[in-house]
């Protein structure tokens, strides 16, 4: 499962060089990872169990500079999804300028799911492994 979210920059969005500030790109990768959850399925059922996905690691790479009045496309994608009884999945995500192959920035997000009950990381098990699989899949 993948998914599109558009983002236009805004004079907020900006830092002194009159680009989207480095820190902006976190907030716009997230943007994007939560409405990729909104439509899936595991995701939902997750959450009724108190288990949320909290980022351990990111890796991004700013290869342009991104400018006011411009519109962004940032692509999601499940990358890889932890083994049973493993617990590390990631992202890669990828931020383009709209209407164009240029690359603005992408990243690779790093997540564990966590209980939020009990306050501790869990491995990923076969019914939760086979969830996201069937979506990424469809």
């Amino acid at each position: 499962m993948s998914k599109e979210v558009k983002i236009k920059v805004r004079g907020y969005h900006l830092d002194g060089y009159q680009h989207v500030n480095n820190a902006r790109y976190l907030e716009f990768f997230e943007e994007a990872r939560w409405a990729f959850f909104e439509e899936s399925d595991a995701i939902k059922t997750l959450q009724k169990q108190n288990i949320i996905f909290v980022v351990v690691n990111v890796n991004i790479n700013y290869r342009y500079p991104a400018a006011l009045g411009q519109t962004l496309t940032i692509k999601s994608k499940l990358e890889t999804l932890a083994e049973v009884g493993g617990k590390k999945s990631t992202f890669k995500q990828i931020i383009y300028l709209e209407n164009t192959d240029t690359i603005v920035c992408d990243a690779i997000i790093t997540f564990v799911l966590f209980d939020a009950k009990a306050q501790k990381a869990i491995s990923i098990t076969e019914e939760i492994r086979e969830m996201f699989v069937s979506e990424v899949s469809n």
